[in-house]
């Protein structure tokens, strides 16, 4: 190591190209990353997802979920299974232990499901997908008056310019450049992205119905499957081999499949007795429409088509957006059609990232000032020189670790950004002492560097050890938090190697010490500022420490005091503990449920009441500009495509309904999401009819704040126990809101268990009589086409007049296996019955789901709550209702996991900290004075909560975790100052305090920095960063008190050890003389 440091000390053109190298590999680097809000994330879970058509959660249960469940069982790698089962759809998540792949348990999980042989007769293919948050970027909504096809077929052609958009050359390459620097360089590196991902949304799917009324079937003596067959019969592609000829082989094959209504009316359907054919329309009206389902979606009061475009794979969010409103600009549109952009996500990361972008920027700034002051103007630019190579290393090898440029690990970069100098400062500080004492720079330098070397290295190699507990968290959390170490580390780690390679080099370019005055003004600034540093180390610290090192026992125990308040003030709920702060968005829904089969127009009226309440509020509030705070407004009824992710698995159902608004950006406005949240539900007021009124305001959050499955092998003790438990914290918990279970009934059904006697002797039995009335009451499904991009049903049924009340039900006719005609209610004799929404199953056992929030904008906090609630309602669950579990699941659950998960890898932190100061401490004692330090800077995290007035949380112990590594640095640094005295003869009392005083500088100098490159985000008063801060606070405010420590209690903590040491050595020689005084003589002995 000696070797090459003293060869790049002497030959500063291999350490500039070295310098040089980094930065242009970090420079490219940044234009290939992906850019995103937050960390994309997949959730190690397996979604198999099987359509039902028409069929009950309780048939879904039976017929789908069950055969999966068991052909499933066996598979390795899969941590549980919750099955839903709604109407029409059963759908199982499969979550897969951290330690499997989950895309091989996928693949194992679909070969046994592909090996049922058991489905139910009319469950479709089974669907499977890897969970991930999807990639939208922006949504287009497209408004116009006029009617639904019209409006469909235009957002289509949309959707087809998009994916086929290519932006036009520029005229010169230097235009180009200008105009827009980062995207022509990017362009140059990656090629010219494309949009690949455009979704159509809120319309309904096409469909073509085929209505035959009852009268004409038995007129010409049909029956809807006779129809059916005559369709798939006459609408079909089929190849059909080929034929062998002497000039060649000829494919025979037929092409009459039929893709529009008009080409069915043409089928015939029977051969009349006369000759003549009987066609399809001339017995039924052909409608090539929609699917038969309610669904209104109107954006800002106008008829809707909402377009969302996704980025795929790596592509960049910025560049796709921008892509998306290049092309929306050049469409000329026609009168009366708007094109409004919305949600775009690309606005959101562009500000978020020039905020951090702002506060690196301006940390960077303080950080060379604060050098600056302290030290020669050259030397501080060479030190703050490794800032840019630090993260240029970084940058280079974030894509390596599948790291993306997003809000959090921008964020790791501003809170590396005073750390990252820590190393140079040590080296710097050394070599300019050393000059400053007469050396020649070229010397100092690599002797300088070298004397420091091992203590630097292994407190760099500390510091990345401290941030190694979040690289294990598992489930979400385990997705996002290592984006900070992924950055921290490297970036440590290149900022080593510029300190030991890089930085003697240029030190080696200083000009000699010259006590001559000089000339210029910042250079004589920072003399007088040194000068006066040093007679406050001379005048005040000095003989301040020696008075701390005299009564070292009772500085140790305020010490302890202050640990042991601190830790009070959290235990005690003093200082509340919030898992995860809610990040703010510009996004605000509201999720509705009505009950299971009221009408339609219902749930229209309650979506139309939340958009009353919506346009009342935007009235009432004005962002910074004067302007509305809401932008945008969707108000849907028949769905919920926000709540469901925009996916193709969003929920559905007349009973459904959701208002989505846009806010104006975070930092043009005063009110927080979660303040306009409680103004909207406040202006919304109570709505008796509705099951579940749920209101969300932030985004990237870690779910409902109250989250709880109950479980139990008795469905009435489950129901029993679910709805007490829901009734108690509805009633009895202030704060509490928006709380629902998942226990719903269904809608009101005719159930049909056996044939009649005579029913019977006809020759039926349920099959064949269940299947023609579901042929004329759903349909019968003839065919899917795919008509350009689109999957388009062909139904063969009723028509709606013969199928909307019960009357027409009760006087159908069945047609017997000899084609006689017979009354249903001859046959059959149903009752009337209700079962459940929904059935959830949680590994193969029934389960209730409980969820709620807290109301987090009037003070309330989540865990004093569901501490509360746990003791008093929870924990009474098995002895009231016997068999009945409770598990947490969300935010509690994550919390519980999260902390476990934490606490565990601190503890091997620890252990790797240890190992890493005893080896060049060459003691197995004195790391334990360094590391002793650690909780004090607890002290400092709390405080600086208090002070900032913020709730700790999970960021907070993110910060406390990261600052263990940063405070040991400096106090390694110390101690091995101590020992290095100490070998010289000095008395240990002497040696504490002359380290002390020597490392005063580089100490004050390396926690100063630290802070100041913080200090932008502490003062952030931008709601978008709010998250961000209490992890900044932690640290920033935890090093500062560190200063003291490291300054005090450490020389202190030194000499107590030795106290130790003797106390041991003269009981072990069987010295029996009365012990000194320890804080006078006895403490003043040299122990070689």
């Amino acid at each position: 190591m000696q070797k090459s440091i003293k060869w790049f000390s002497c030959n500063h053109v291999a350490a500039n190209f070295l310098m040089l190298a980094v930065l242009i590999a970090g420079f490219t680097a940044w234009f290939q990353l992906r850019k995103e809000v937050f960390p994309e994330t997949s959730f190690d879970a397996v979604i198999v997802s099987v359509p039902y058509p028409n069929a009950t959660p309780e048939e879904v249960i039976s017929g789908v979920v069950i055969p999966i469940e068991e052909a499933i069982a066996e598979v390795e790698g899969i941590k549980q299974v919750t099955s839903t089962a709604v109407r029409n759809m059963g759908t199982l998540t499969i979550e897969v232990e951290t330690s499997y792949n989950t895309r091989d348990v996928m693949g194992d999980v679909q070969t046994n499901v592909d090996a049922i042989d058991n489905f139910a007769e009319n469950a479709e293919e089974p669907r499977f997908e890897e969970l991930v948050v999807n990639r939208q970027i922006l949504s287009l909504a497209i408004t116009a008056d006029t009617d639904e096809g019209s409006l469909r077929h235009y957002a289509e052609g949309i959707r087809d310019g998009l994916l086929n958009y290519v932006p036009p050359k520029p005229e010169s390459k230097k235009k180009a450049f200008l105009a827009d620097p980062g995207g022509f360089v990017q362009s140059l590196l990656k090629g010219q992205e494309t949009i690949k991902k455009v979704e159509l949304a809120s319309v309904r799917p096409y469909e073509i119905s085929i209505e035959v009324p009852e009268d004409t079937l038995r007129r010409y003596n049909l029956t809807l499957q006779q129809v059916a067959m005559a369709i798939r019969g006459a609408s079909l592609d089929l190849p059909s081999g080929s034929v062998k000829t002497n000039s060649g082989e000829i494919v025979v094959r037929a092409l009459g499949r039929k893709y529009r209504g008009e080409d069915f009316r043409e089928v015939t359907v029977k051969k009349m007795p006369d000759g003549s054919d009987l066609s399809l329309g001339e017995i039924a009206s052909v409608i090539d429409g929609f699917e038969d389902i309610e669904l209104v979606s109107p954006f800002n009061g106008r008829p809707a088509a909402i377009l969302h475009v996704f980025r795929v794979a790596d592509q960049d969010t910025l560049a796709i957006a921008k892509l998306a409103r290049e092309y929306v600009g050049s469409l000329k549109k026609p009168d009366g059609v708007e094109i409004d952009v919305w949600n775009d996500q690309s606005v959101i990361l562009k500000g978020r990232l020039d905020l951090l972008k702002s506060n690196i920027g301006i940390g960077l700034i303080l950080v060379l000032f604060v050098l600056a002051l302290f030290l020669r103007p050259s030397l501080a630019f060479l030190v703050a020189l490794g800032i840019p190579v630090s993260f240029a290393g970084g940058l280079w090898l974030m894509p390596g670790l599948g790291i993306s440029i997003n809000m959090i690990s921008a964020f790791a970069f501003i809170l590396v950004l005073g750390i990252v100098v820590d190393d140079a400062i040590v080296v710097g500080e050394n070599v300019y002492t050393r000059i400053q004492q007469g050396e020649h720079p070229k010397e100092a330098s690599w002797k300088g560097t070298h004397e420091v070397g091992i203590v630097v290295i292994f407190g760099i190699l500390t510091t990345m050890a401290a941030f190694t507990p979040m690289l294990g968290l598992s489930g979400v959390s385990g997705k996002i938090w290592p984006n900070i170490p992924l950055v921290v580390i490297p970036v440590l780690g290149f900022s080593l190697l510029q300190s030991k390679f890089v930085l003697p080099a240029h030190l080696a370019l200083l000009k000699p010490h010259s006590p001559t005055p000089s000339a210029n003004p910042l250079t004589r600034l920072q003399r007088r500022i040194s000068g006066g540093l040093e007679r406050f180390v001379k005048v005040i610290y000095s003989p301040f420490l020696k008075s701390c090192l005299n009564f070292r026992y009772v500085v140790w125990t305020v010490f302890i005091a202050l640990v042991i308040l601190s830790v009070s003030l959290v235990k005690t709920g003093w200082l509340p503990f919030q898992f995860f702060p809610k990040v703010e968005g510009e996004i605000l829904s509201a999720k509705l449920e009505m009950p299971l089969g009221a009408p339609f127009s219902n749930t229209q009226r309650v979506v139309n009441r939340l958009e009353a309440a919506a346009l009342e509020l935007g009235k009432t509030t004005r962002d910074n500009d004067g302007d509305s705070i809401v932008v945008n407004q969707l108000a849907t009824a028949g769905m919920q495509p926000f709540q469901g992710g925009f996916s193709p698995n969003t929920p559905t159902g007349s009973h459904l309904g959701e208002v989505t608004l846009e806010l104006a950006a975070a930092k043009n406005r005063d009110l927080s999401s979660e303040e306009l949240k409680s103004m909207w539900q406040e202006l919304a007021g109570e709505i008796p009819e509705v099951v579940s009124l749920a209101f969300r305001a932030e985004t990237a959050a870690g779910g409902n704040a109250i989250d709880i499955n109950f479980t139990g092998p008795d469905n009435d003790q489950l129901v029993a126990a679910a709805t007490w438990a829901t009734e108690r914290l509805r009633k009895d918990y202030k704060g509490v809101v928006d709380v629902s279970n998942s226990d719903r009934r269904g809608r009101e059904e005719l159930i049909v268990r056996d044939l009649t006697p005579q029913g019977k002797a006809l020759g039926f039995d349920l099959n064949i009589v269940m299947n023609q009335v579901r042929d004329a009451f759903y349909g019968n499904e003839v065919q899917r086409l795919q008509r350009g991009r689109d999957e388009v049903k062909v139904m063969v049924r009723y028509p709606e007049s013969e199928r909307d009340s019960l009357a027409n039900f009760e006087k159908m006719k069945l047609r017997t296996p000899e084609g006689e005609e017979v009354a249903l209610l001859d046959v059959v004799s149903p009752e009337y019955g209700r079962g459940p929404a929904t059935v959830t199953r949680v590994d193969r056992f029934r389960t209730i789901s409980l969820k709620a929030d807290v109301d987090l904008a009037r003070g309330y906090n989540a865990n004093e709550i569901v501490e509360k609630y746990t003791e008093e309602v929870l924990e009474k669950i098995a002895e009231k209702f016997p068999g009945v579990r409770y598990s947490f699941k969300g935010e509690q659950s994550d919390q519980r996991d999260s902390i476990r998960e934490m606490g565990i890898g601190f503890v091997g932190a620890l252990l790797l900290m240890y190992v890493l100061m005893a080896i060049p401490l060459k003691s197995y004692l004195q790391p334990l004075i360094v590391m002793s330090v650690i909780p004090f800077g607890m002290v400092g995290a709390v405080a600086g909560h208090i002070f900032m007035g913020l709730n700790m949380s999970i960021m907070s112990m993110c910060g406390i975790v990261a600052l263990a590594g940063v405070v040991v640095n400096d106090s390694l640094v110390l101690v091995d100052y101590v020992n290095r005295n100490r070998k010289s003869g000095t008395s240990i009392l002497e040696a504490a305090r002359n380290a002390g005083v020597r490392r005063f500088r580089p100490i004050l100098l390396t926690s100063l920095t630290t802070f100041v490159g913080l200090m932008p985000m502490l003062m952030e008063d931008d709601m978008q960063a709010k998250f961000l801060i209490p992890m900044a606070v932690s640290l920033g405010f935890g090093i500062l008190f560190a200063t003291a420590i490291t300054l005090i209690l450490v020389p202190s903590l030194y000499v107590i050890l030795e106290d130790i040491r003797n106390l041991g050595t003269d009981f072990l020689t069987g010295r029996n003389k009365p012990l000194e005084n320890p804080q006078t003589k006895g403490s003043s002995r040299h122990v070689p």
